[in-house]
This record gives C-alpha cells, sequence and structure tokens, in this order.
C-alpha cells in the first residue's frame, strides 16, 4: 500500500495526491488527461496516508499481521474458532446515493452504508465478518474528504468488529469532475461449514419475520432521486410535510447493520435462513433463498411502509409490483423462522429491542416465488 502504480497518477491503496481544494460536485468538465496529471504531490501523497494509518489502525485485532503500506493485508484466520472454515465474501458500491451524499458533503455517512450492507450480505450466510478493504478514487483528491469518508469506514468496522486492513485510493481526473469521486468496498468473512446457512433448511410453513429498515439504505435511489429533486421538485434542505423530515435527511437515512440480530437467531438456533432486502427489494430478494418449489406468500396488511415510500409511489404513480421490486418498502431484512420456533425468535428480538413483524409464510407454489396479498 505505499507504491506507486505506473505513470498516470493513479496510487496504490489510499495513497494519492490531493487537490488545493474540495470544489462542489458537477462544477467543470472533466479535465483532460495530460503529464500535469500523472505528478504525484508528496505532501497530499503523505497527509492522506497518515491519516488513514491512524484510522485504520482503530480497527486492528490480534489477528491483523501487516500495516497500512504494505503490498497487501495479511490476516490470521483462527482455526480453533473457525473448524472446516468456509469463507465469504461480499462486495458493493454506494449507487446513486453517493450522488446526494457529495452534493449534501455528508461523506462519513456514505463510508457506513458500503460496510453495513457488505456486512449484511455476509452475515445472512451465518458468516462472521473478518476484514475489508475499500476502493476510493476521485478526479481531484481532497485529504480532508478522504478522511472523512474513511472514517465513516473505520466506525462502522468497529461497530461490526471487522478490521479495515487496505485500500486503494486513485486520483484519475479524465474519468470524475472536480471533487466527485466513486466509492466500493470489500468484505470477507468466515463461517464454519456445518453452519453455513444457504436456505436448504427452509420449509413450507415457515414464517417470514421481517425487521424494520432505517429507510432506503443503499438501494432504489436513481428513482427516488430523480422523483424528488426533479419531478417534485424539492431542494435537499426543504421540509416536506409527507416525508416527516427534510428531503435530504430523510434520503441519507443510514443502511442499518443487522449483524446483532442476525447472531443472536443463530445463537437461538431459530432460524432457517436470512434474505437482506437490497436491490430488488422483496421481490427479488427472497427466492434467492427458497429452495426449489417453494414461494414467499407475503401479507401486505402486517405493516405499513414508512411514509418515504408511500410519497415516492404517489409521486411518480409507481403501481405496486415496482414499487416492491424497487425497494425495500420497510422491510431490510427477513428471517425465515420454523413455525414451532416462531415464538422464540421473537422473544429473542425482543430482549433486545428488535422490532420484528410477521409478514407471511413460506407455501408450496411454482413461480411467481413472492405472492402479495
Amino acid at each position: 500500500m505505499a507504491k506507486s502504480r505506473s505513470d498516470n497518477g493513479a496510487q496504490t491503496p489510499h495513497e494519492g495526491p490531493a487537490a488545493p481544494s474540495h470544489q462542489p460536485s458537477h462544477q467543470g468538465a472533466r479535465a483532460a488527461r495530460s503529464d500535469d496529471h500523472a505528478i504525484v504531490s508528496t505532501d497530499r501523497h503523505v497527509l492522506a496516508n497518515d491519516r488513514i494509518k491512524g484510522l485504520a489502525r482503530r480497527t486492528f485485532n490480534k489477528h491483523v499481521l501487516s500495516e497500512i503500506g504494505g503490498f497487501a493485508g495479511l490476516f490470521a484466520l483462527d482455526a480453533e474458532r473457525f473448524p472446516d472454515p468456509v469463507l465469504v465474501a461480499s462486495t458493493d458500491g454506494v449507487g446513486s446515493k453517493l450522488e446526494l451524499a457529495i452534493q449534501l458533503g455528508l461523506h462519513s455517512s456514505i463510508g457506513a452504508d458500503l460496510v453495513n450492507h457488505c456486512v449484511n450480505d455476509v452475515a445472512v450466510q451465518g458468516a462472521t465478518p473478518l476484514f475489508f478493504l475499500d476502493y476510493f478514487a476521485t478526479g481531484f483528491l481532497d485529504p480532508d474528504i478522504v478522511q472523512q469518508v474513511i472514517s465513516g469506514l473505520v466506525d462502522a468496522c468497529k461497530a461490526n468488529a471487522c478490521a479495515l486492513i487496505g485500500g486503494e485510493t486513485a486520483e484519475t481526473p479524465w474519468l470524475y469532475a472536480n471533487a466527485d469521486y466513486e466509492l466500493a468496498g470489500f468484505l470477507t468473512g468466515v463461517v464454519s461449514r456445518p453452519r453455513l446457512l444457504t436456505g436448504d433448511a427452509i420449509r413450507e410453513g415457515d414464517y417470514l419475520l421481517g425487521l424494520p429498515s432505517n429507510g432506503l439504505h443503499t438501494t432504489g435511489y436513481s428513482l427516488a432521486l430523480k422523483l424528488l429533486l426533479e419531478t417534485a421538485h424539492y431542494r435537499p434542505e426543504q421540509y416536506v410535510n409527507e416525508l416527516g423530515d427534510k428531503v435530504g435527511a430523510a434520503l441519507m437515512r443510514p443502511h442499518r447493520s443487522y449483524l446483532s440480530p442476525i447472531r443472536k437467531l443463530i445463537q437461538a438456533e431459530v432460524a432457517s435462513g436470512f434474505a437482506h432486502i437490497t436491490g430488488g427489494g422483496l421481490t427479488e430478494n427472497l427466492p434467492r433463498i427458497l429452495p426449489r418449489g417453494l414461494a414467499a406468500h407475503v401479507d401486505l396488511s402486517t405493516w405499513e411502509p414508512p411514509p418515504l415510500f408511500t410519497h415516492l409511489q404517489k409521486l411518480g404513480n409507481l403501481e405496486s409490483d415496482e414499487m416492491f421490486r424497487t425497494f425495500n418498502m420497510g422491510i431490510g431484512l427477513v428471517a425465515v423462522i420454523p413455525a414451532d420456533l416462531l415464538k422464540k425468535a421473537r422473544l429473542t428480538l425482543t430482549r433486545m429491542n428488535e422490532r420484528s413483524i410477521i409478514i407471511g409464510r413460506v407455501i408450496r407454489k411454482s413461480p411467481p416465488r413472492v405472492v402479495y396479498a
């Protein structure tokens, strides 16, 4: 993570030149590629890297064997804790939510969104998060912005007990305008093979137990931004009665981590499987864990989608099918629970002050795999 990589100005993990100042997003065209952009600013290079090193160390544990600055991150797997280990990996970006985050200057929250999304993806397989790496690319690298983004990553990594062991920071002015940037993340977890959750244990009659989302999380933002900012002509700082909040605040609510409730349900041995409700909504994510021949029967009368979703539907005059295929509709995680264990599962969640909603059951049915009633 300390070497220069090629002659185009892009740097290895968390090392790159910075711009003299932070300019607002989308002001000015992308810079033409030239030798000037390949010159590395040593001062900014060192400043950004030193800040990141200090932040990343806050997430280290006894299994991290490397420092920030090597060619690769090193992590020792605990074979005693995880016999017959299976590594579980996830990668994701933030999508169109990043555009609003840049506009509002809320750089730390976007880092937490990214980590929590990846954590949920490995946790639903029964895995424990181990380590995280990120990729940050920008037109003009500002050490202050990088520090805010990485701070959000670090806080979320600490909250989920995983280590930030490396990353890549690249300055590519011919791809990104001014202070625009792209952010992606990569998470590796581990689970002992006998405890791997694949959905194979799900049976007809199992209950679908929904856990609330905080809002959009990180999906459906292209449509949401178009409806709120272009169709309705709202400003991010504008308070909207139908939302009960300012537009920007409603849209930037964090993508929550479900690691803790997932762990509790696994420890209580009450869950047959889990579905993280991300892009594609309930319609596309529930079938990912259902064995062949089974479907999810979702009772729409069991919960009221939060105001953000109902207002989006009204603004776009959208059919329910499109809403449930685009947004999470207020349900961020679904736990599949055998009927005889439902009471124990709900009590487990209640004891940790986690709200749960019985949203349906697993039925035997040929496609469609999700039936709304």
